[in-house]
């Protein structure tokens, strides 16, 4: 096990969670107040239930109840519901050691079913600025985004925030790609972009689809400014040395989480694979 060989203590206060492994079926192919002149973009769902992906509309699936069960404890830490109350809890970084384990993937799934929950809204942030792919995933068109946001101190977030036809998901584009992207991710615009995100509604849930942490080193930035951290680990395919140094880049974050993606599920086995301790602090 993974988390055995990371030799890393259990916390009392955050909540775990406990569910069977996800498996993805493709490689690649809010309703909230209006945000100034936003965007609103269809999302296709029927697209999204063929892909594998939670779709709001489809009938119950298993795919569907593993993600109930790993979003719970995430939104627990984030608004205190039967934990503590973690820091920045609403702030969630999804990443990965290595390219390919499905982060975007479980990015966009944590995001749909979080937008299904009755009292809570969800702000997906494509922050995978170097090779983002949420737009792409989701079927809709994104120009500008979060760097253009940074670089641009006269563009609004809201004209570049995306409002979707699924009830309380919004999406965060990456933007144009800029050669100083780490350095823009690590300046004081981009501290009080987090801080204005993530403080303007107390019900939302920002959702961060991050780099791999081995991969570049716009993620580590990114994962100062986050409350919780989930990093998905393929089954069968990311070596425990690989998780090891992943998790070394994270200095900061109260709360990480790991999501074993990929796996062959045994009929009637229950599969581990949540696991939060104190990385850093």
């Amino acid at each position: 096990m993974i988390e055995h060989a990371l030799d890393k203590q259990r916390t009392s206060e955050p909540a775990g969670f406990v569910a069977t492994p996800v498996e993805p079926v493709f490689s690649v192919p809010e309703t909230e107040p209006a945000e100034g002149s936003s965007q609103v973009q269809s999302i296709n769902l029927a697209r999204l239930h063929r892909m594998g992906v939670v779709s709001p509309d489809a009938e119950k699936s298993q795919i569907a109840e593993e993600f109930r069960i790993i979003k719970r404890p995430l939104i627990a830490n984030a608004f205190g519901q039967g934990a503590a109350r973690v820091k920045n809890g609403n702030l969630i970084m999804i990443t990965s050691s290595l390219p390919g384990e499905g982060k975007s993937f479980c990015a966009i799934n944590l995001a749909i079913s979080m937008a299904m929950e009755m009292d809570r809204t969800v702000l997906l942030v494509d922050a995978d600025v170097a090779k983002p792919r949420v737009p792409e995933y989701l079927g809709i068109h994104a120009d500008k985004g979060l760097l253009d946001v940074l670089q641009d101190p006269n563009l609004k977030l809201s004209d570049v925030l995306i409002r979707t036809d699924i009830a309380k998901l919004t999406v965060l584009p990456a933007g144009r790609t800029y050669k100083r992207a780490t350095e823009l991710l690590a300046s004081a615009a981009m501290t009080r972009l987090v801080e204005d995100i993530g403080n303007r509604y107390p019900d939302r849930i920002i959702l961060f689809d991050s780099p791999p942490l081995l991969a570049t080193s716009e993620s580590s930035v990114l994962a100062t400014h986050m409350g919780q951290i989930v990093m998905v680990v393929e089954a069968e395919r990311t070596s425990q040395e690989a998780v090891r140094e992943a998790l070394s880049h994270i200095q900061s974050c109260e709360v990480v989480g790991m999501l074993l993606n990929k796996s062959t599920p045994t009929p009637g086995a229950d599969y581990y694979y949540g696991y939060y301790g104190s990385y850093g602090k």
